[in-house]
């Protein structure tokens, strides 16, 4: 488990490294997915009600000079079985994980299209949590679904080529 989270963190710096502008000048769209009906777990469900509005607000306010009507797509589709990971482990925060395929889409500039899977975890998104300690998931746990939410998005716009 340790060396999982280490390889995303280390890919993840690896991401966030590269230039956050890119060639990307005009984003005509983003869409985040996520099919909230396929978690069985009812408190996972609820937790990440909000997460595709979420995810594409954060992911508008990071580019929100490039918004045009002609230009690149962001497209994420994130995979519901991470997002309830935490849940199934005795309700771990410490588990949470966002983990998404992010396309992005050119038709006006296609050396700008991409492709690649973004993991984001407590830990690459630097949330300090003691060792040994359990922080439960409720709805009152904002802070760190927000910092998911932020580096995911981060995490996007610094991909952007």
């Amino acid at each position: 488990m340790f060396r999982m989270k280490t390889l995303a963190a280390t890919a993840l710096a690896g991401v966030l490294a590269t230039s956050a502008f890119g060639a990307v000048d005009a984003i005509k769209k983003i869409d985040v997915s996520a099919d909230l009906t396929a978690l069985n777990n009812e408190q996972a469900a609820s937790f990440w009600a909000n997460l595709e509005t979420d995810l594409e607000n954060a992911i508008a306010a990071r580019v929100t000079d490039r918004i045009a009507n002609d230009g690149a797509e962001i497209i994420v589709d994130i995979r519901e079985v991470e997002l309830a990971t935490a849940f199934e482990r005795e309700l771990n925060m410490g588990d949470a994980v966002l983990v998404g395929q992010v396309n992005i889409k050119d038709d006006t500039d296609h050396p700008n299209n991409d492709a690649y899977e973004l993991t984001v975890t407590l830990e690459t998104a630097q949330i300090i949590v003691p060792e040994g300690a359990v922080i439960v998931l409720s709805t009152d746990t904002t802070g760190a679904y927000n910092r998911l939410i932020e580096a995911f998005a981060d995490g996007v716009v610094s991909r952007l080529k």
